[in-house]
């Protein structure tokens, strides 16, 4: 029969994501079937699935961790914010509306039905279900109708493990005080807990674990140590963790008020070449080789924000001083003379004009354009060898102009982005652009770079997920998971 196990935090970032992924590895190197399962995940970094559905990305690479391709049944709900109250609803990997948080609340009933049918499906093919639950199961005023943590478990009748993050500090008291305000029922079917990211000498740590022991009558399945320079895509938090090298190309990432799919700069930080920089609200972009402006799931919204902290006068500058520029996705939408939102699908309906940098204007369109594309670089000034470029579209825009007559990227059976008539500015639809060595290559060279390294970014994904599964396999007591 098929086991179910979910995973909850006391707190978000306690490390759901990544225990999950690397229990999934634990069982797929063990031989069994196993697929993640997210409920229900709120996030504006998503990946695309092969049949066109989108779904949280930290559940691709839980499904990477398990050797899946990713689907739409691992996180059957996906809510990404595109205002402090509201958020886009896709369900089963397609937008269905935008709603305000009180609607939401209400339609949850309806949402569970599709979460049990996605849990149905998997425990039909699979011989374990890694749950991660979200958030904390003790956010009281969530808990009517709750589908994300205690609501689907009990629903299922799985067990639960807790995860606390040690390092915030605090760790007792998150445990306890979680334990505390779940029900009876659902403090019954929490097996354990498990320490993550401690840092120091277990002994020191011993009388407090025998203490908590006492205290819920629950064990300690383990300890989990911090894991140094380990990299696994972030569901939400921006990492600025990197790797400095010699002759380092200065690149500046301007955070936007709805930025989405941060993880493409992931394979920048990691690059020896490169000086990765996130610019947050109220700063200057500082001088640099290379801007990027990344996606956003609110672009006129973000247009409007770029104004108001004075990048678009940064930006000037950095271009007058004969800087690169570069858009992603909404970023690229940005850098047009016009984005339209005639039907209100990120917001109130209108227009908001553009960068003005490339002549091309953008319309939002109800449907999303949703694909896996493979491609090369079709611009001599980018790349001499028709790099290889590999990623995938998330967008609600079409985009029509003069400026898209000198494309980028050839697809083949379309052709992506534009670059500007002194090569100077580009821009692309394409979310993971920089994950694969050539395409990453050619655009640093454009930039500036005077020597790449050569980066298996995949390989390193792989790599740390391995590292990962040896840590739990070695730390955390799998027998009392009834992982043998």
């Amino acid at each position: 029969m098929s086991k179910t196990l979910m995973i909850q935090g006391t707190t978000s970032d306690a490390g759901k994501s990544v225990m999950v992924a690397g229990l999934c590895r634990v069982l797929q190197r063990k031989g069994y079937k196993v697929a993640p399962f997210k409920p229900q995940n709120m996030a504006l970094n998503s990946a695309v699935t092969a049949d066109g559905g989108e779904i949280g990305r930290a559940q691709a690479v839980q499904a990477r961790a398990c050797g899946l391709a990713p689907h739409i049944d691992f996180n059957p709900m996906l809510l990404k914010p595109n205002s402090d109250t509201g958020a886009q609803v896709i369900i089963h990997g397609k937008a269905l509306s935008n709603m305000e948080a009180a609607a939401y609340h209400g339609y949850k009933k309806r949402a569970m039905n599709a979460v049990l049918e996605s849990h149905t499906r998997l425990r039909e093919q699979f011989e374990w279900v890694v749950v991660e639950g979200a958030g904390s199961p003790a956010e009281i005023n969530l808990r009517e109708n709750d589908i994300a943590n205690m609501g689907f478990a009990e629903a299922v009748d799985c067990p639960v493990v807790l995860v606390a993050d040690i390092d915030r500090g605090g760790v007792f008291a998150h445990l306890v005080g979680t334990l505390e305000l779940l029900s009876p029922s659902e403090q019954a079917r929490v097996k354990g807990f498990i320490i993550n990211r401690f840092r120091g000498d277990i002994a020191l740590l011993q009388s407090g674990l025998d203490w908590l022991e006492a205290r819920t009558g629950k064990p300690v399945i383990g300890v989990v140590p911090y894991l140094h320079d380990l990299h696994l895509e972030a569901e939400d938090a921006i990492s600025t963790q990197q790797r400095r090298g010699i002759n380092t190309l200065n690149v500046v990432v301007p955070v936007l008020s709805r930025i989405s799919n941060h993880t493409d700069f992931d394979a920048l930080r990691l690059s020896e070449e490169v000086n990765l920089q996130f610019v947050g609200k109220g700063q200057a972009l500082p001088p640099c080789d290379l801007i990027i402006l990344p996606g956003s799931k609110s672009t006129r919204r973000d247009l409007d924000f770029v104004r108001e902290n004075g990048w678009d006068s940064d930006i000037q500058r950095h271009l007058r001083y004969g800087g690169k520029l570069m858009g992603i996705c909404g970023g690229f939408q940005m850098l047009g003379t016009a984005v339209h939102d005639p039907e209100g699908i990120e917001g109130p309906a209108g227009t908001t004009p553009g960068l003005g940098y490339l002549d091309f204007d953008t319309t939002l369109a109800a449907e999303k354009i949703l694909r896996q594309v493979a491609g090369h670089f079709c611009d001599s000034r980018v790349s001499q060898n028709t790099d290889a470029v590999k990623g995938y579209e998330i967008h609600a825009g079409r985009s029509r102009g003069p400026a898209l007559e000198t494309p980028l990227i050839d697809l083949g059976g379309h052709k992506d982005g534009a670059v500007s008539a002194d090569g100077q500015i580009l821009g692309s639809y394409l979310h993971g652009i920089f994950d694969h060595s050539e395409a990453r290559g050619a655009l640093l060279t454009w930039a500036g770079a005077e020597a790449i390294t050569e980066m298996d970014y995949d390989g390193q994904i792989e790599s740390n997920l391995n590292r990962l599964a040896d840590c739990l396999e070695q730390h955390i007591d799998l027998s009392r998971l009834e992982i043998d």
